[in-house]
C-alpha cells in the first residue's frame, strides 16, 4: 500500500476522511432534529470547570513570570546602587571592610530569593499546568467519540427501521455500535473520574504556591532588614566621627585665638571685628545701662579706690572696690566684679565669646584695656568652671543684655 505521509498509508487517510464526514454528517442532522444527541450536563459543567481552571492557572503562572522579572530587576538596580556606593566610600572612612561585607550579603541574598521563588513556586506551576494539555486533547477526543456512538446508533436504527431488513447490515450495524459505545464509554469514564479530583486539586496548588511566595518574601525581608540596619549604623558611626573631627579642629584653633589675646592683650589676627549687639530676632531682655548710669557706677568705683587699705595688696583693692559697687557680692572670689545669671541662651559666633545656657552663672572680670570693650559687651567666665579650675583660661565675651545681676 502506498506511502502518503510519515507512518500514515493511503487506506488509513481515506478511513480517517471518512470519519469527520459521517461525523460532520451527524451533527449537522442533530441540528436539525432528525438525530438524537447524547447531552450529559454533569460532564458539560466539569468540562467547564475545567477550561476555568486551566485559564487561572495559566494567569497565575504568567503572572509568577512577571513578578520574577520584577525581582530580577530590583536585584540589578540594588547591585548597581551598592556597587555605587562602595566604589565612592573611601578606605580610610569608618566600616569600609563592613561595608565591602554588606554590599556582598545584599547580592546573595537577592539571588537566593529569586531563586527559591523560581524552584518552589514558579517550577511548581509548570508542573501543574503540564497536565492540562493532555486532558484537553482526551476531552475532544471524547466528543468526537460521542459523535460516532451517536453516529452508530443513529445508522442501526435506521436498518431497524428500513422496510427491506438486511439481517447482514443490520448485524454489522449493531457490532459497529457495541465498539463505538464501549470507546465512548471508557474515555467518558476515565474523565468522569479525572476532572472532579483536579478540580478539587487547585486549592492545593494555590495553597503551597503562595504559602511558599509568602515564606521566601518574609525571610528576606527579615534578613534584608538587618542588612539595612547594618547600613544605617555604619552611615551613623561616618556622621559622629565626621563631626567629631570638626568640632575637634575648631576647638583647637578657639584654644590657639584665646591663648593669643591672653598673652597679647591687644587686637590679633584672632581678635574678632566690632561686634553688633545682639540679634533683631532676639529682642533685649532688659535695656543696656544708660551713660549716665555707667558714670554714676564708674564714680563710686573711683571713691572708694581713693581710700586704699595699706595692709592690703592691689588684689584686695579690687576685690574690695566690687564688693563696694555690689553690696552682696562681697563673697565673690578675687579679683571677679560681680556676678550675673543667663536668662537667655546665647550661641557664641566668634572663637572668643562665651557660650551660654539660660541659668548659667558667669563671674565678670574688668577688661585689661577699656577700650577694647564693646558697648553692650561683658568679659567673663562661667562659674562652674572656676569652681572646678580655679582659672580664667576659658573666659569671654558675651552680650549683657542676655543676663541678669545676681
Amino acid at each position: 500500500m502506498a506511502e502518503t505521509g510519515k507512518g500514515v498509508t493511503a487506506g488509513k487517510l481515506a478511513i480517517n476522511v471518512q470519519k469527520r464526514l459521517t461525523r460532520a454528517q451527524e451533527k449537522v442532522l442533530q441540528k436539525l432534529g432528525k438525530a438524537d444527541e447524547t447531552r450529559d450536563a454533569a460532564f458539560e459543567e466539569m468540562v467547564a470547570n475545567f477550561n476555568k481552571q486551566m485559564a487561572e492557572g495559566t494567569k497565575l503562572q504568567r503572572d509568577l513570570k512577571a513578578y520574577l522579572t520584577a525581582v530580577k530587576t530590583m536585584h540589578d538596580a540594588s547591585r548597581r546602587l551598592q556597587d555605587c556606593l562602595a566604589d565612592m566610600y573611601e578606605p580610610d572612612w569608618f566600616g569600609k571592610e563592613e561595608m565591602d561585607t554588606l554590599t556582598e550579603d545584599t547580592d546573595t541574598l537577592w539571588l537566593d530569593y529569586h531563586q527559591n521563588i523560581t524552584d518552589k513556586s514558579l517550577i511548581s506551576m509548570d508542573t501543574y499546568l503540564a497536565q492540562f494539555p493532555d486532558i484537553k486533547a482526551r476531552i475532544a477526543k471524547r466528543d468526537r467519540k460521542m459523535v460516532d456512538f451517536d453516529s452508530a446508533r443513529h445508522h442501526f436504527s435506521s436498518l431497524q427501521k428500513g422496510k427491506k431488513k438486511d439481517e447482514a447490515k443490520i448485524a454489522k450495524a449493531e457490532e459497529d455500535l457495541g465498539r463505538a459505545q464501549k470507546i465512548f464509554e471508557e474515555l467518558n469514564v476515565e474523565l468522569q473520574d479525572e476532572l472532579p479530583s483536579l478540580w478539587d486539586n487547585r486549592v492545593g496548588v494555590y495553597v503551597n504556591t503562595f504559602q511558599g511566595l509568602a515564606g521566601h518574601q518574609e525571610k528576606f525581608h527579615r534578613d534584608m532588614s538587618k542588612l539595612s540596619q547594618n547600613l544605617n549604623d555604619i552611615m551613623t558611626k561616618l556622621e559622629e566621627q565626621r563631626q567629631l573631627k570638626k568640632d575637634g579642629t575648631a576647638a583647637a584653633k578657639t584654644g590657639d585665638c584665646a591663648k593669643s589675646e591672653e598673652a597679647n592683650h591687644s587686637e590679633s589676627a584672632c581678635s574678632p571685628p566690632k561686634r553688633p549687639g545682639p540679634p533683631p530676632s532676639r529682642p533685649p531682655p532688659r535695656l543696656t545701662p544708660s551713660p549716665d548710669q555707667r558714670q554714676q557706677h564708674a564714680g563710686l568705683l573711683e571713691d572708694e579706690a581713693s581710700v586704699p587699705d595699706a595692709n592690703t595688696d592691689s588684689t584686695t583693692t579690687t576685690t574690695q572696690q566690687s564688693a563696694v559697687a555690689n553690696g552682696s557680692d562681697g563673697d565673690l572670689p578675687p579679683g571677679f566684679a560681680y556676678k550675673v545669671k543667663a536668662i537667655h541662651d546665647y550661641a557664641a559666633t566668634d572663637g572668643d565669646e562665651l557660650e551660654l545656657k539660660m541659668g548659667d552663672a558667669v563671674l565678670v572680670l574688668a577688661f585689661d584695656n577699656p577700650d577694647e570693650q564693646d558697648d553692650g559687651w561683658l568679659l567673663g567666665v562661667k562659674e562652674s568652671h572656676w569652681v572646678q579650675n580655679k582659672d580664667i583660661s576659658a573666659k569671654g565675651v558675651f552680650p549683657e543684655n542676655f543676663t541678669q545681676r545676681v
